[in-house]
């Protein structure tokens, strides 16, 4: 089953925010600006994921799969639907930290990276300035 993405609105970004606090991941920057985040259905609510960032490097956000649909494809099927939506966008790498799913991504290509080689823009995002812990395992992906 393929889900559907939506472009969330800034009025929908309440309900993403409470999914990721459900999930404890960060979310409370949601509604600053260079960010986009997408709502995945399929049959009804699967998952979300984001993009932020402008340029040929961004971070891969908030991807998050409602625990009761997992194991299903629907994680590779949405992660894989972000990608494209960085590629329309000109991206070239994408970039994330996660403190639970580095097997995932790694699965998908990413690869570990060390957080100090990371091109300025993204070294300066929240996520790895203050709300992703250091200890966070920090992957990259060539698009």
């Amino acid at each position: 089953m393929t889900p559907i993405a939506r472009l969330l609105q800034t009025s929908d970004l309440a309900e993403l925010s409470r999914h990721l606090d459900a999930m404890g991941l960060p979310g409370t920057d949601l509604a600053e600006p260079d960010r986009v985040f997408f709502r995945f259905d399929a049959d009804s609510l699967v998952g979300y994921g984001g993009l932020e960032g402008e340029g040929a490097d961004r971070l891969l956000r908030s991807v998050l799969i409602l625990p009761d649909r997992r194991g299903a494809g629907i994680g590779r099927a949405l992660v894989a639907a972000l990608e494209q939506e960085a590629c329309t966008l000109g991206v070239q790498r994408l970039h994330l930290l996660t403190t639970t799913a580095a097997p995932f991504f790694r699965m998908l290509g990413y690869a570990a990276a060390d957080r100090h080689s990371a091109p300025s823009a993204i070294a300066a995002t929240r996520e790895f300035t203050s709300l992703c812990p250091a200890s966070a395992t920090y992957l990259v992906k060539a698009l």
